[in-house]
Formats: C-alpha cells, sequence, structure tokens
C-alpha cells in the first residue's frame, strides 16, 4: 500500500524551508505545500508534508527546532497583535490598536487567519491528499486573502498619509488554520505586549462557546483588549473610565498598572468592584486598602470602590457598568482546562455574550 502524505507542520515560508532542509539530511523526504510567491512579504503559512512511516521521527527534529527557536527568539522591543477579519468593523479595531501602540511606543502586528475547507488536519490523523477541487479552491482562498491584505496595507497607507493612525512600523501576516489557534500560536512564540481583538458583542443567541476573543482571552498569557462592534468611543483616549474586578490578589496590583499604562488619560476613574454573595466586613477592609494604594502611588488617578452581587451574575455587574458609565472593565484572569471552560464559562465568554462594554483581560 502506498504510504500516505501526511501534514507535519504549517509555518512561514522560510521555517519551513529550514525544517525540510533538516530532515532532509536525517534521510526523511519532505514536500513544501501552498506556496504562494506572488507576495513574499507577506508571511503566509505553507505545508511541511511527509510520508506518514517517518512522522514518528520527523515529530522529535521538529520539536528539537521549535524549542531551539523559542530559545533564540527574544522578542525586541514592544510590540502589538491586531487580528484582522478584514470586515468593515475591524477599521475601529485598527484605529485602537495604533494608537494604544503609539502611547507605549510599539510596532504592530496585523494577523488574518484564514480557514481552508481542507483544513481537518491533526499530527496523529491520517490525512489523505488533496483533490483537484479543493486545490483550486485553496488557491482561490489564499488570492483573496492576499488581494484584501494589499487593499488593507493601500488603505493604512492612506490613513497614515492623511494623519488618521500614527505612523508606525507595521507587517501584515496571513496563516492558514483556525483561527483562535494560530492566535495562540503566535502569541506564545513572539509574546506580543497586547492583543487588540474585535468582539461582536451582545448577542441574542445563547452561543458561549465559538467566541474567537473570548477563547484568547482564556487561555492566553498576554493582555487582551476586546472591543465590541457597537462601542461608542472613537479612540483609547477616550477612555475615562474604568471598572477593575478584583479579588483582592496582589497580582491584581500589576494588572492594574498594565490597565492605566494602555488607557493613557490624565482624566481617568478607576472603580474597583468586588463581587461576592456576602457583604462581609472584611471586603470593604481590603477595598479600601487598594484605594489607599492607589492614592499613595497615583496621586492624580481619581478611584472608587463598590461591593456588587456575585461574580457569576453577569446583568448585576453589566447593570452596575451602565449606572456608572464604565468605559471598559478590566480584571486579572487565569487559564483554566478546557472542560472547565466548556461547563463553566469564564467571566470574558460571559460578558462578550450579554455586554457591550469593552474588556481588557491580563494573565499575571
Amino acid at each position: 500500500m502506498e504510504d500516505k502524505l501526511v501534514t507535519l507542520a504549517i509555518r512561514t515560508y522560510h521555517r519551513a524551508q529550514m525544517i525540510k532542509t533538516v530532515l532532509e539530511e536525517k534521510g526523511i523526504e519532505a514536500v513544501i505545500q501552498n506556496l504562494n510567491l506572488e507576495h513574499p512579504e507577506m508571511a503566509v503559512g505553507v505545508r511541511v508534508r511527509i510520508k506518514e512511516s517517518d512522522l514518528p521521527n520527523a515529530l522529535k527534529i521538529v520539536e528539537e527546532m521549535e524549542s531551539a527557536w523559542e530559545s533564540e527568539d527574544e522578542p525586541v522591543g514592544k510590540h502589538v497583535l491586531i487580528p484582522v477579519d478584514f470586515a468593515d468593523f475591524s477599521q475601529k479595531v485598527i484605529d485602537f490598536g495604533f494608537n494604544i501602540a503609539a502611547n507605549i511606543k510599539a510596532e504592530v502586528t496585523l494577523l488574518h487567519v484564514y480557514f481552508s475547507p481542507t483544513y481537518t488536519i491533526s499530527l496523529n490523523n491520517d490525512v489523505s491528499m488533496y483533490s483537484l477541487s479543493d486545490g483550486e479552491l485553496l488557491r482561490r482562498i489564499i488570492n483573496q486573502a492576499n488581494a484584501d491584505a494589499d487593499n488593507l496595507k493601500n488603505e493604512i497607507k492612506r490613513r497614515i498619509e492623511a494623519g488618521e493612525l500614527p505612523d508606525l512600523e507595521y507587517r501584515i501576516e496571513l496563516q492558514e488554520g483556525v483561527a483562535e489557534d494560530q492566535i495562540l500560536d503566535y502569541c506564545k512564540k513572539n509574546r506580543p505586549d497586547l492583543v487588540v481583538m474585535g468582539t461582536h458583542g451582545k448577542k441574542v443567541s445563547n452561543d458561549l462557546i465559538g467566541s474567537v476573543t473570548a477563547e484568547v482571552m482564556d487561555m492566553s498569557a498576554v493582555p487582551v483588549l476586546g472591543i465590541p462592534m457597537k462601542v461608542s468611543l472613537d479612540s483609547v483616549s477616550a477612555i475615562k473610565r474604568v471598572a477593575f474586578m478584583t479579588n483582592f490578589d496582589q497580582k491584581d496590583l500589576i494588572a492594574i498598572d498594565k490597565t492605566i499604562e494602555i488607557c493613557n488619560s490624565k482624566e481617568l476613574e478607576i472603580f474597583f468592584i468586588h463581587a461576592s454573595e456576602k457583604n462581609e466586613a472584611w471586603d470593604e477592609v481590603m477595598l479600601a486598602g487598594i484605594k489607599s494604594y492607589f492614592a499613595s502611588h497615583y496621586p492624580n488617578l481619581v478611584t472608587h470602590y463598590a461591593l456588587i452581587g456575585a461574580n457569576d451574575k453577569t446583568e448585576i455587574i453589566d447593570d452596575y457598568l451602565k449606572k456608572k458609565n464604565i468605559n471598559l472593565l478590566a480584571f486579572n484572569s487565569r487559564k483554566r482546562k478546557l472542560l472547565s471552560r466548556i461547563f463553566n464559562p469564564g467571566l470574558a465568554y460571559k460578558f462578550i455574550l450579554h455586554s457591550d462594554t469593552m474588556l481588557f483581560v491580563t494573565h499575571v
């Protein structure tokens, strides 16, 4: 029986060539597929494919190469990642991302992930060869992604020249795969200082699972800013009133520092809120202590504190945000296991479903 070809990895062309070279030096035949040379300046993901029988040895080789790359790829300077889908709403997300990048003196990477109908690959599963129709469809998807990226590049250039966007270093990357997986993989390898993403905001359905932004917020170690489609603010400088959900953890202080850094407003007010079933005297003392800390460390920062209902009652929290005209809800989160996230969705999922308030999630 003929040995099937399986996909070993999907990487940029440069790294795919490096993998191919090392594999062939070890006696493992490898081929690269889906290569598009029409736009070499864009990092389009390509497939490294090998014979199924070579997979165990090839996996060990690639794991060693990836470990070496991770140790070599120390981040240089600050940079902001902006995932885009080329929808009209992406312009507002880009505005926020570029403005924050200018505030923290960072470069910008715009990442678009396209999903092909043949993307059913797992390193542990069989992968059949493409049919001609699949190959043609994939080429069309890649060509469309490249055309959209060219249009976006031209639009950003025009807006920079018109003074509508800060003049920053930026690049556009295209990757094939599942959006949340590719974004998380990018964050793991490149460690951006911030991810700025759009959300659909308040929904009518109860579709908790499936939000790319919420998935990234739950799983990424990188701070994520989620911007709902219906947000009325035009720029990050318009963020004046921030609510921070605190559990009285020391790490909250670091998370709040990150929140203040991205807001960059001299008129900033922070509302420290703690959600609890019971209104205990100790909670009052802890909130007062936080207020005292920030009064001494940030003397020009206006702070408030409040105790509200249980933190699983998103409607109660959302009502408080509306009452206080909050522009941004921030909180520190801990990564959780998959089953826990499926049967008990985190705060990010719940707020993306129930609220049109901007979210800022850290993982300190």
